[in-house]
């Protein structure tokens, strides 16, 4: 709580927005890379092996 001018030990609003801020984070780390594997030609990607 020293780091954090204002923040309690256990405050609710923080906790509330990291766990948001880690979903949306992990969301778009598996999200982006698939959007991109998804708009390959399957034969180009098996050429390339």
């Amino acid at each position: 709580s020293t780091l954090l001018f204002g923040v309690s030990t256990w405050d609710p609003l923080t906790f509330g927005a990291i766990v948001v801020l880690l979903a949306v984070v992990a969301f778009l780390a598996a999200w982006l890379p698939a959007r991109r594997a998804a708009n390959v030609n399957p034969i180009v990607a098996l050429r390339a092996e």
